[in-house]
């Protein structure tokens, strides 16, 4: 249907007292919106107006009025109200957003956002000595806000964060021990060696252990209790002092070693989780530290499917007979 004369089919181009022009047309919800922009040239703001007709004819239209949102408001409510989050990944959301977004980009809107904008706060984060790691999750966490902001809310027509590779990290492999030195500190875990320290008048401090069932007194007098302890110490590791092994400890580190248990999965095992005749450990929760130093008691991470079976009951049947 072609329009009439000096009418437009779709919206309206007005002159404004500046002698620019702004447009205004109609939303898929029948409310007139009004164009954020102006324009030098009626044919420029024209073309616009078929622009936005066209993205509301394929359904890739979004609303300038919600894009006005600030990207700090909108990744706050965006980390309260995303589910499954663990404690620790909350905190660190909250304080790459506190530390590494927000005071560069926290104040500008979302709909303004663009790719040139993001490019120029990663570089600025990477020339200001922030690691590559900790841009790489920085990096990481806008997308995904702005992801739920362009695919979810329909704030913005698409995410602006198409920088390729900025969200990979290239960490250094971290060195791992050899199966005779998992031995060996599985062994030195939970020995205490056998002895007391005791001041003396002169402010020195007095060392005795034991040896082979006998205390016995140190010829050396210590200058700190420190000091004493690190000596008492070296003696329980080199023999020359009875020591006590707690062997729960050494079943702590080849359980841990062997089932790849993490940390927070290991100090959190109990009795019950532990089946004696079968061989097997159940993983059951898991300890997680937060950024106030709080431990919290949750859920374990999932895993890879087929992943723990086997190398749990493996595991504990090397370390079962301690």
């Amino acid at each position: 249907m072609a329009n009439k004369e000096g009418h437009r089919r779709f919206g309206n181009v007005r002159k404004l007292p500046s002698g620019r022009f702004q447009i205004r047309y109609p939303g898929p919800d029948g409310r007139m919106r009004t164009g954020p922009d102006t324009y030098e040239r009626k044919g420029d703001a024209e073309r616009v107006l078929s622009l936005v007709e066209a993205q509301i004819i394929r359904g890739e239209w979004t609303d300038p009025d919600r894009g006005k949102i600030k990207l700090q408001d909108y990744a706050d409510t965006w980390i309260s109200q995303r589910p499954g989050l663990r404690p620790r990944t909350v905190d660190l959301y909250r304080w790459l957003l506190k530390k590494h977004i927000a005071p560069h980009l926290g104040g500008v809107r979302v709909g303004k956002l663009s790719t040139a904008m993001v490019r120029q706060w990663r570089a600025e984060l990477l020339g200001n000595g922030v690691s590559t790691s900790v841009a790489a999750k920085a990096y990481r966490l806008l997308r995904a806000v702005l992801m739920t902001a362009a695919e979810d809310d329909h704030l913005i027509a698409r995410n602006p964060c198409r920088i390729r590779g900025a969200g990979d990290e290239h960490a250094q492999e971290r060195p791992v021990l050899t199966v005779a030195q998992v031995f060996e500190l599985a062994d030195r875990m939970g020995r205490r060696p056998v002895g007391n320290v005791r001041k003396l008048k002169d402010k020195a401090y007095r060392l005795r252990f034991q040896r082979h069932g006998e205390m016995r007194t140190h010829p050396e007098v210590f200058t700190s209790r420190a000091d004493a302890e690190r000596a008492l110490w070296r003696m329980g590791v080199d023999g020359r002092a009875d020591c006590t092994h707690d062997r729960r400890f050494r079943a702590l580190v080849l359980l841990a070693t062997f089932a790849s248990l993490r940390w927070g999965e290991v100090s959190a095992l109990r009795r019950m989780d532990i089946d004696l005749d079968a061989g097997t450990v159940r993983v059951r929760a898991a300890f997680v530290e937060r950024s106030t130093g709080e431990l919290v008691l949750g859920a374990p991470n999932p895993r890879p499917v087929g992943a723990s079976s086997a190398s749990l009951v493996a595991s504990f049947r090397c370390c079962g007979s301690t």
